[in-house]
């Protein structure tokens, strides 16, 4: 019987995480849910991770949230506590180092454009002018923040005195400016749930508004025609270091494909809906395949 926890900030445990839980305990091994705030790393004599009094002796751990709105010192901490498991021994999935890699836009999308995956035009700067220079040759633009999740914090913009207005706050509060090129889309983009180099299900999330995340509203469609999109999200899943990920496409108007980001610990309620099933079963199995080998 293996020992493998769900880790996740959530005080109360999400749909998601339950499904996790139940799949692990249907394959006859031990689940438990920790939060990575109620861990401890003890440097005394023996480095150890424990959760109260008591050790932790993981198999393995399915990460799924780090936390909303961390200090750079507390996801350090947590990164570094987690990491110090894997060293025991336990198999994570996602990796911490790729999942670190995925959370971090930029460097994700460095490292899609490196592999020949394509990407929309993007800048980063901390300089007001050069952000709002940069948003006059996109024309349309959207600003979001460097870490983020759910299409909280994005916003379109495609007029300078918006641009100065958003620019300059972000400056004010020692923000970088990270701005992409708005991608006429036809009222959808494309989430690709990805498992072992396998495509699990794919969706369209379909809005009247620009943005298209099914926490803000769009509704999940299932793609059944995935020529074109299945190489790409698998290849973006690969290039991160990903076991399971939720690769966010979009499609312009001329039926050219971008990948706008990869998500490392991808929600599923849309993709089950439109799938049939949840994932979890799968991504347990895949964590319980690599903890044998």
């Amino acid at each position: 019987m293996l020992n493998i926890a769900v880790i996740s900030e959530v005080p109360r445990i999400t749909k998601s995480s339950k499904e996790l839980l139940v799949a692990i305990k249907s394959l006859g091994h031990n689940p438990s849910y920790l939060r990575p705030s109620k861990l401890s790393l003890n440097l005394n004599g023996e480095i150890k991770v424990s959760k109260g009094e008591k050790e932790l002796q993981l198999d393995g751990m399915i990460i799924r949230n780090l936390g909303f709105a961390l200090t750079l010192e507390q996801f350090l901490f947590r990164v570094t506590t987690l990491t110090e498991i894997e060293k025991k021994g336990a198999i994570s999935v996602n990796p911490i180092k790729s999942i670190v890699l995925a959370r971090d836009k930029l460097r994700s999308l460095i490292a899609l454009k490196e592999s020949g995956i394509p990407i929309p035009n993007t800048s980063v700067s901390e300089d007001l002018l050069d952000a709002i220079n940069i948003t006059k040759s996109y024309k349309k633009a959207v600003m979001k923040p460097l870490v983020g999740s759910l299409g909280l914090g994005s916003v379109k913009v495609d007029d300078e005195d918006t641009a100065f207005r958003i620019a300059k706050s972000l400056v004010l509060i020692n923000q970088p400016i990270y701005l992409q090129k708005y991608i006429e889309k036809p009222h959808r983009d494309i989430r690709v749930f990805v498992i072992e180099d396998q495509i699990f299900g794919a969706m369209y999330r379909i809005s009247n508004s620009w943005k298209t995340n099914i926490f803000q509203g769009a509704t999940p469609q299932r793609v059944k025609d995935l020529k074109g999109i299945s190489e790409i999200a698998i290849k973006a899943s690969e290039v991160l270091g990903l076991i399971y990920a939720g690769v966010d496409i979009v499609e312009d108007l001329e039926g050219n494909y971008y990948v706008i980001e990869v998500n490392a610990c991808p929600q599923w309620k849309g993709i089950s809906t439109v799938v049939g099933r949840s994932p979890a079963i799968d991504i347990v199995k895949a964590i319980v395949r690599r903890i044998k080998k």
